[in-house]
This record gives C-alpha cells, structure tokens and sequence, in this order.
C-alpha cells in the first residue's frame, strides 16, 4: 500500500518535470481503472492531490461497483495552481447534522454542485422536503429549500442526480446495474410497505414459507396471522410481479400504489381513475393493469386502508350500531333509516350485478383505532419514536414537547400502572367543519375527526404523516351537541384501550406487548369546543375558563355581551383597582378565577341527563334555530384593525358603544350629546394616520409571538402573565366594553393553557386546517 503511494508520487513528479501534460493524463486514467479492483483508492488519489497532478480542464466519473450497491466517485479537475474539489467518498454525514451548523451548509453546497453537473439542464430535481422530488428549481432555489428545510435523511443514495450513471468509459458498470440499483430500490419499498402492513419481514418471507418454524440467525421470525396469511401471500406475489413483461421499474402492486397516492393528492374522483384504469388496460394490453378502479381497490384494501360504513340517523339521533344495527326506523325521531323519493317511497341503487340496494341516508365513516395503533409498531423506525417521549434528555425549566407540561406530569403521578410501558399512546383529538363541495355546494358541513399521537419527536409529532384520520362525519348541518352520538364507536374502542389494551408487535424490540391509550385533551377552534364540551360558548358565560366565577354582563345599547374586569388578575395593591373613572365605572376587589380540577367539572357534569338526538322541529318561517347559527369568530387582529381605521361596518367603536359608556357612567369624554354626535376617541386615526398604519402594516416583520416559541423558559412565563394583564387593562382604558368580545378576553388565559398542555404550537389549528384543506 504504502509502496504504491511512494510510486504514484515519483511517477508524477517525473511526468510534471518534464512537462508531459497529455502522457500526465493517460497515466491518471490508468490509475483510476487499477483502482477499481482495490479498496486503497483515497490513498491513491491523494498521492496525486499532494502532486498537483489533475487532468486540465477535464472531469472524470468513476463508477466503483461495490458488494451491495453502486457508490459514485466524482472528482472536479483543476489546474494545478487553482482550487480542487474533492468529495472522493461521498461523505454524507452531514445529512444528519442540524441545519444551522457548518457541516451541514457545506454539505448542501456539495451536493447541490454534484446534482448540477449531472444535470444539463439549468434545473434539477429538488429533494427538499417541500417539493418532495417533484419539482424541479434551479441551483439558488435548491440551496434555499435545502436550508429552510430539512435534507430528507433516507436519500443517501442520490439517483435522482445522476450517482448510479455510468461515467468512464473504463468503468464496468453497465447501464443495466445502475437502473437494477433503482429498481432494488423500488422493490425493497414496497417490501418495507408489506413488512409494516403485516408485521413481518418481506426478506425472511422470500427465503421461508409461511407453513416454516424456522428461525433465521437466532431471532423469532414474525409472521402474519393465519386469517391475513393469505392476503400476505398474494400481496407478496403482486409485489414481485412485474407489471409487464420486461419491466424492472414497477412491480404491480407498486403501480396500483403509485396511482392510488396520486388520486390522493390530486383529489380524483372514483369516476375519474375508473375511466384512467379503462383506458391504460384498453390500450396496454400486455401489462397485468386491473380493467377498473374497483378491481385496483380490492388489492389496495388488503393493506389494511379500510373503514367500516355504520348507518346514521339524517336528524343526528342515532347510529344504527351495535344493538340497533337491524333496526330500519329511528328510535328517536321515527325517520327512516333509508333515503326517501319526493312520493315517500325508498331510493334503491344497482350494482353491477343488477341487484337493488336500499339506499341509507346517511353514512359515519368509521375507521378503527386499535389496528392503526398497532401498526404504528410493526414499523422499526416508528416504533423506536414512539419511545422518545420517555428516553429522550429533559432540559430543567424549560418546555418543549408537551411531555413537559403540568396536566402530562399530573397524569403520570395519577396512572402509574399506565406509565410503566413508554409505548403507551398518549392522544389528542382534533376536529373542525369542512365544506368537501367548496363553494359548489354551500350547504354542506363535513367533519372529521383526527387522532394526534404525542409520543413522537417534535419534529415529527405535528406532521400530517403523524395525524390519524378516525372519522368523517357527514351532513349538510354541523352536527352540535350530537356529535357524541357519532363518537361512540371511538369512545368505545378507547375505553377498551384504557382498560384491557390490546396486544401488539415491537419490531423495535422484537417482542409483544400490550398496548395502552389514553386521551390527553382535544384540539379545535373555539365554536367547536363548545360541540365537543357542550359548553355554551355563546353567553355571557362563554369562557370555560372563568366556568360559573363571572357575573354575565349585557351592554344595553349593543346589545352583546362583553367580556370586561381584567383589573382582577393584578396585584391587590395595583393603583389601578381603585380607578372608577378610566374603567367600568367601579373598583375591582375580586381575585383571580380559581383553576377548577378534572373532579370538579365530573361533579358539575354528573347528573346531567343527556339524551342523543332530537325530535324533527317544525320550520318556522323568520326563525333561525340554534343549531344552523353562524360562528361569529373574531380574532384580536381583526377588533384591533377595524376600530383603529374606523370602519363603518366593523368597528366596535359606534353610537351605541357611545350611549353604552353613558349607560355605565364612565369616560365622561366619550359620551354622545342629544344629536348623536361624539368627539373621536385618542385612538381615532385621520385618514393620513391610516395610510401611515396600512403602509407599516404591510411592510412589517414580526415573529410569532413568544409563546410561539418552539422552546419556552417556564420561569419567563409569569413574568409574561403579568404584561398581558397589564396591556389589556390598558386596552380596557382605552377601547370601548364592546370591544372586549370572548376572543380578546381568551388572550388572558393563553399562558395558563401553556402550562398546563405545552408549547402552543401542539394544540393549535394551523396543522389541522392545512390537513383538511
């Protein structure tokens, strides 16, 4: 080895003395071929990288076969009195680095220089996790996306930019090994699929029958189950069945799964694949492609992506589940169970077999929890995140994950037993009105229902990949209260979770367990906290939070209720108690609401008769029922802007809110005269004050917030507390009582929701909404 390095040395220095440039050239060729066939190659090449004895102006590839998989060698030619390039092993160690560290940044700048001397053109595929290797974007795009996001740390194999083309002609990689490479590639993905559908390993299933006892190297060999045996074996075969003749890139059940996810992304209809599928097995008669949508879906269920379909009454009254699954007429509301003609008669359908069918008027989407749980851990990698919560280090007075908040610790000191197993599932439910038509059909209110499993890394926790659809809930209405008569299939399956679990497979530790769940607490906006808590979210008594410690307050003139009193969160000894005359006319002595327990609430619930559904009302002409109100959501921004720019139609500063002041006799300055007329407020803008305000609002750049922060200090949260009482007794100084609606008034109680569940950005809507659409 050494001798060879001392060789290459004298050998250029000869060849650069005599200033043989071409003869330099072939002799660097040689050396290159001889060093396919030897494991020394980085000693070889920095024999000539010490000498300066680069090829002029010239780049050669070097494709080394190795025993498992194509590497790529590239190395950049210079002249020797300029800057080389070496990336030689194809260091990529720095895919795993954090974003903002050194490593990482050079990283990206060799790989994005190696993806574009593959590349002939002035755009190449982005791997960032953004576009997801469908768009393509030029180099200063690349470095951005790859800066911003995340290198996806599985693509350590670069084919998508050229590390498996062959580029010496001396090299004896041939144009088949590289796309064998891909194709392995391709095929051990779909394995990986089956392994985790299954809970088996698709390799040992290759080398060993099903029927087999065999162990391979010492471990136990999980199997399917003898009722999924079968469509294990058939699945598989699929998976090794070439879609055609020839073909090395798709097998068929890579193809049907590739059509299936992009009918998920682009939203396709049923009608729209069928006629897809008609075509491609009209015109490719050769390839093993299934003559319907509904012939690919019978092999894509067998992954285990199906739902149950349970009948439900239109009126919201019932399910027809469990004892009332024969029933045909509603128990409640005595409508049929089945869709009516305008004569009364029932609606049936054929299918292909020309056999009628009753048609249900409506229909729960119901997908079960405990085989979506279990499959969490057939997959290695899922199973081992699925621990984090409890092996990861903590960090003393900081929060980060909501394993860090006050309501995760009191659970843990209350259920022992249930935190003895880290794998345990720890839930969140989440759910908000869509409308599927869009602006089609506005008379449609769709919900589903999500699951959120906590047990993960934060940066894995709040991706879409991570949330659980477990229901949708149809109707043209939002379902209201009755949304626990859609919730009973889950509630049922939890409880059965909470108390006798359910068995599981560790792929992570190659063992059963019994696996546990637990909800932790739900996630919606704040109309639907009152579906989901029942809690009256449209009164004087709208915050949860206060419960019954507040004293409803109706402002005469408006006629809305308000939301005032924040004096009572300050000190007892703050000057501002006592004012009379900047506030609501009197001093505050109250203290702060008290925080009520899970006990408490369970004893305010407990003897509430519930009864699911209601009895089809008449339709009274002029009346708007409850149920079909309006979420009136306002947002701080939107009170701030509006009032501040004086608009006619949504401010909260008007000649009513000016009578209202008189009726309560504070801000004497403010009140109307006998014609209506008012002085403007101190925050009244002039029509250059607001082309000032919109300019600095649009050109603006503000972060978050502090309690967005993804790493909040817990002592630096009292001390927060206290400046958001501060402001909004300010504000409550300043702006108009109908100003205050519940949405400003929720604001003080944002840092108490962050301590008791963690960092905000767990528990808000944004992910929620951007999964639904």
């Amino acid at each position: 080895m050494r001798a060879f390095y001392n060789w290459a040395i004298a050998i250029s220095d000869r060849t650069k003395m005599h200033g043989r440039t071409r003869e330099a050239e072939e002799l660097w060729k040689q050396i290159c071929g001889l060093a396919l066939c030897t494991s020394w190659f980085d000693l070889y090449l920095l024999a000539f990288v010490d000498n300066n004895l680069w090829p002029t102006r010239e780049k050669i590839h070097i494709s080394i076969v190795g025993s498992e998989r194509v590497r790529r060698w590239s190395f950049l030619a210079a002249s020797p009195h300029s800057e080389y390039s070496y990336i030689g092993s194809m260091d990529k160690s720095w895919i795993t680095k954090p974003r903002n560290s050194i490593e990482y940044e050079r990283g990206v700048k060799r790989f994005i220089d190696f993806a574009f001397e593959n590349s002939l053109a002035e755009a190449t595929i982005c791997p960032c996790l953004k576009c997801d290797f469908r768009k393509k974007v030029t180099k200063g795009e690349m470095y951005d996306h790859l800066i911003c996001t995340q290198f996806p740390k599985e693509y350590t194999l670069w084919f998508y930019h050229g590390e498996t083309e062959v580029g010496d002609p001396s090299s004896n990689v041939s144009n088949s090994d590289a796309s064998n490479a891909f194709d392995d590639f391709n095929q051990d993905s779909i394995h990986d699929m089956l392994g985790d559908a299954f809970g088996t390993d698709m390799h040992w299933a290759n080398e060993v029958s099903l029927e087999s006892d065999e162990d391979i190297d010492g471990v136990e060999r999980v199997m399917p189950d003898v009722a999924d045996a079968s469509e294990f074996e058939e699945l598989a075969s699929h998976a090794e069945l070439p879609l055609y003749e020839g073909c090395t890139r798709y097998s068929r059940l890579s193809f049907l799964v590739k059509m299936y996810h992009i009918k998920c992304i682009c939203g396709m209809t049923n009608k729209a694949m069928s006629m897809i599928f008609e075509l491609l097995h009209d015109a490719f008669e050769h390839a093993k492609i299934p003559s319907s949508f509904y012939e690919a879906k019978k092999t894509i269920l067998k992954l285990g992506m199906n739902y149950e379909k349970i009948h439900a009454c239109p009126n919201n009254c019932m399910l027809y589940w469990g004892e009332d699954k024969e029933k045909e007429m509603c128990k409640v509301c005595n409508r049929s169970r089945w869709k009516l003609d305008t004569k009364g008669g029932e609606i049936q359908e054929s299918n292909d077999g020309n056999i009628r069918k009753k048609v249900p008027a409506k229909v729960l989407r119901y997908f079960p929890l405990k085989p979506h749980l279990q499959r969490l851990f057939l997959s290695s990698k899922t199973a081992e995140a699925m621990r984090w919560h409890d092996v990861a280090p903590k960090e003393d007075g900081v929060m980060t994950h909501p394993r860090d908040s006050e309501a995760w610790k009191m659970f843990d000191l209350k259920n022992t037993s249930f935190v003895e197993d880290p794998r345990n599932i720890r839930l969140a439910l989440a759910t908000d009105g869509i409308n599927p038509y869009r602006s089609m059909n506005a008379n449609s209110s769709t919900w589903p229902v999500i699951l959120i499993p906590y047990n993960t890394p934060p940066w894995i926790c709040m991706k879409r990949t991570s949330f659980i659809l477990s229901m949708i809930i149809p109707g043209k209405k939002m379902p209201g209260n009755n949304i626990d008569v859609y919730l009973q299939p889950w509630i049922k399956e939890l409880k059965e979770l909470w108390n006798e679990g359910v068995d599981a497979y560790d792929s992570f530790e190659k063992k059963a367990f019994k696996l546990h769940a637990a909800l932790m607490w739900t996630i919606s906006d704040f109309p639907g906290l009152g579906i989901l808590s029942g809690w009256n979210t449209y009164t004087g008594l709208a915050c949860p939070s206060y419960n019954f410690d507040s004293v409803p307050f109706q402002l005469p003139h408006s006629r809305k209720s308000c939301f005032i009193g924040y004096r009572r969160f300050l000190n007892q000894r703050h000057r501002f108690r006592l004012n009379r005359v900047r506030f609501n006319g009197e001093q505050e002595f109250r203290n702060p609401p008290k925080r009520l327990s899970g006990l408490d609430i369970l004893e305010q619930v407990k003897d509430i008769n519930v009864t699911f559904g209601r009895k089809e009302e008449a339709k009274v002409r002029g009346k708007r029922r409850r149920g079909e109100r309006a979420a009136e959501e306002k947002n701080v921004c939107d009170n701030v802007i509006y009032t501040l720019l004086n608009d006619s139609t949504k401010s909260k500063d008007h000649l009513n809110t000016r009578k209202d002041l008189k009726a309560l006799g504070c801000k004497q300055d403010l009140w109307p005269d006998e014609n209506g007329n008012y002085a403007p407020a101190i925050f009244t803008l002039t029509n250059k004050g607001k082309k000032a305000f919109l300019s600095t609002l649009k050109n603006i750049s503000v972060p978050d917030g502090k309690l967005c922060e993804k790493r909040l200090i817990i002592k630096d949260l009292d001390k927060l507390q206290d400046q958001i009482v501060l402001t909004l007794c300010h504000m409550e100084m300043l702006f108009p009582p109908s100003f205050f609606t519940v949405m400003i008034h929720l604001v003080v109680h944002l840092v108490e929701e962050v301590k008791l569940g963690g960092p905000v950005h767990y528990r808000w809507m944004y992910p929620i909404e951007r999964y639904l659409g």
